[in-house]
């Protein structure tokens, strides 16, 4: 089994102090899934039915209120053909700015091929072209080109991945009027350790602009991870999943330029099969609370907070839930 990518090193651990806190927003999300019979939008399961049982079209709509500020909107569809569109849109609400972005994906699968184009408000155009385990099995390489009409900029990417047994590599170009970056990450894994490092080459410069190194190890339910980040940060996780109902987790860090530390606690428990809870607490005081409760299947409903417990009785503590709709 291929090892992680440098990316997702310590990943377990991260995913206790960020998924399902939604500070002080407000998210709500609708699946539709029409029926053969009509274009009408059914929400109703009924898969007895075999109208209902078909699926050749899919829509995903999240909308986001953060802050009371700032809203936002995420829509995801899916055409009987495989085609894929995504629009993103933004507004504040205190300048009045909106952004937004059209996102189209094709699956030429007869080619091994994936063809990307997104459009933003910015007026820039995106286009990735990308093919997977043609040349080789487990080999991934992707180009994507920006264009601005307006200024005339121009800019690319060249990506190409790796990943077999015990190693998982990827090395990428940026191309710009400055010229070309040079990135690359390397992970081998050897009966549960896990190496890797992360490096970024600046040739105009004749010098590394980003040197990290990570060390780690996973048996079973136990995963550890250390990581430098440019000699200037250090930072350390450790995972452990400690029966099928309780996980937990502990976050450390360290940066030589301030002297600053900081230190987490985080952890899951599963109430029941519909319902869970999070906590984590750091060494600013900051309480995170989550609780997530499947109503019926295909309805899920979040509530989280987070608590100044240095500023307990002065307020401005935060408060978030999500309502997540699938049928």
């Amino acid at each position: 089994m291929a090892p992680p990518v440098y990316g997702d090193l310590g990943k377990q651990a991260r995913d206790l102090f960020a998924k399902n806190y939604r500070k002080h927003s407000s998210v709500f999300r609708v699946r539709f899934r029409p029926h053969r019979r009509s274009q009408d939008t059914d929400i109703t399961t009924a898969s007895t039915d075999p109208y209902h049982s078909y699926t050749p079209f899919i829509c995903n709509v999240c909308l986001t209120l953060i802050d009371f500020g700032l809203i936002k909107l995420d829509v995801k569809t899916k055409t009987p053909a495989g085609v894929e569109f995504t629009v993103n849109g933004t507004s504040n609400n205190d300048t009045g700015r909106v952004n937004a972005s059209l996102e189209t994906k094709y699956y030429f699968r007869d080619w091994g091929f994936t063809l990307k184009e997104k459009w933003n408000t910015d007026n820039t155009l995106a286009t990735e072209l990308s093919v997977e385990d043609q040349l080789i099995k487990g080999s991934k390489l992707a180009f994507s080109a920006n264009f601005a009409p307006q200024s005339g900029k121009k800019a690319g990417t060249l990506k190409s991945s790796l990943k077999a047994d015990h190693f998982n590599a990827n090395a990428d170009i940026d191309f710009d009027y400055g010229g070309a970056l040079f990135h690359g990450s390397a992970v081998l894994g050897h009966q549960g350790w896990l190496a890797g490092a992360q490096l970024s080459f600046d040739p105009q410069q004749s010098k590394l602009t980003k040197t990290n190194f990570a060390v780690g190890y996973q048996a079973g339910e136990f995963v550890l991870h250390t990581n430098v980040n440019d000699g200037q940060e250090f930072t350390g996780s450790v995972y452990q999943k400690v029966n099928s109902q309780l996980e937990s987790g502990i976050n450390l860090a360290w940066t030589s330029g301030n002297n600053t530390t900081r230190f987490g606690l985080g952890c899951i428990y599963k109430l029941d099969s519909d319902s869970n809870i999070k906590a984590k607490v750091n060494n600013a005081s900051q309480i995170g609370l989550a609780f997530t409760h499947r109503l019926r299947p295909g309805i899920a409903l979040t509530l989280s907070a987070m608590i100044d417990g240095k500023n307990f009785n002065q307020g401005g503590h935060k408060l978030g839930m999500g309502f997540d709709l699938e049928a």
